[in-house]
């Protein structure tokens, strides 16, 4: 049976977590002596950790497939998008695609600054993550 403490372990750190912040350079002008930094995100201990957990999940689990998480997803009709991930129903979901969907998401975050703030912020990595648990009491 399938177990996903190492990843619902993370609901009550959750609830008093501010999951990190966008760091914007108001100091610097954007002139060659005093260029602009780019902005960027410091993350929580907490999400560094949750990363962390979730490629150790796809290491510890190679039958999830998780490093195919594109097509996973795409085998249960959710593009790999910010929108379709967000809006999904996962009340019905098998806990393959439901980590399909984190592993996709760490991934994303890679390719877009921010995109994993934002899912912790709107409340979508805890829904997730209370489905795992319900697939778990099941």
């Amino acid at each position: 049976m399938m177990t996903y403490t190492t990843l619902t372990g993370y609901l009550s750190a959750i609830e008093n977590d501010n999951f990190g912040e966008w760091i914007i350079d108001r100091k610097n002008k954007g002139t060659l002596e005093n260029p602009i930094q780019m902005p960027y995100i410091t993350y929580s201990n907490m999400v560094d950790h949750f990363i962390e957990d979730v490629y150790d999940f796809v290491s510890k689990h190679p039958e999830y497939e998780s490093n195919r998480y594109h097509d996973i997803l795409e085998t249960n009709n959710i593009k790999w998008e910010k929108e379709s991930m967000q809006n999904t129903d996962v009340s019905s979901l098998d806990g393959k695609c439901v980590v399909a969907l984190l592993v996709g998401t760490v991934r994303a975050d890679r390719f877009c600054d921010g995109v994993l703030l934002s899912f912790f912020k709107s409340g979508v990595i805890k829904k997730w993550l209370l489905r795992l648990k319900e697939i778990d009491e099941e």
